[in-house]
């Protein structure tokens, strides 16, 4: 199931979001040891996490997190211009068509198959929410290792800088192209919508 959440949701939706929350402290601390606050040892909320943020998460019948991610208007205090702007050799791509998107979270405790398989479907579906809402562009930043599979992708994705070393890693700030030959770039790389998922991208879209 797919969900499109603001950060002011309702009961129901509440739940997805604080199992959003914990898979966060998972994957961002726990596993990759990077520094970021934590609310009660157990959820990884920063101050971007509030009023605009708007939360695509995909879950299980249960509730359960399967894979999720954050997105922010650049119009807007975001990652990139508040806290990356070294990383960008350019101006930071910004306006009402650009969204940032940040905190790309897939459950590990699924498997690789399955995760690999949530990713895509969570690929498709900010394609399909980016398409849906009029934006053209996406910007973010990633580890150069992880910049490197989403080039991969198939989109039309490149660096907004020459990556540098945060401390123990190698980031680099990208912007990535959306418009409606993306979809089928991504499939003609192997990034196929899961057949059921289809009919909640035609929503999204």
């Amino acid at each position: 199931m797919i969900h499109c959440l603001p950060n002011a949701p309702g009961a129901a939706e509440l739940t997805v979001l604080r199992s959003m929350f914990e898979a966060r402290k998972r994957v961002f601390i726990d596993l990759l040891h990077w520094d970021l606050p934590m609310i009660a040892g157990r959820f990884e909320l920063d101050e971007f996490d509030m009023e605009p943020a708007t939360f695509l998460v995909l879950s299980g019948e249960d509730g359960g997190h399967r894979a999720s991610a954050r997105l922010l208007p650049t119009t807007r205090p975001h990652l990139v211009a508040a806290l990356f702007a070294g990383l960008c050799d350019e101006d930071i791509p910004r306006g009402p068509t650009t969204m940032e998107i940040t905190r790309f979270c897939l459950e590990r405790r699924s498997g690789a198959a399955r995760c690999r398989r949530d990713g895509d479907e969570l690929i498709h579906a900010l394609v399909a929410f980016a398409l849906r809402c009029g934006i053209e562009r996406s910007t973010g930043v990633a580890e150069a290792p992880w910049m490197r599979q989403i080039v991969s992708f198939g989109w039309r994705c490149r660096p907004l800088g020459t990556p540098r070393a945060f401390g123990t890693r190698t980031l680099a700030a990208m912007v990535i192209e959306i418009d409606e030959d993306t979809p089928a770039r991504l499939q003609r790389c192997g990034l196929n919508v899961p057949a059921p998922c289809r009919e909640t991208y035609d929503v999204l879209r």
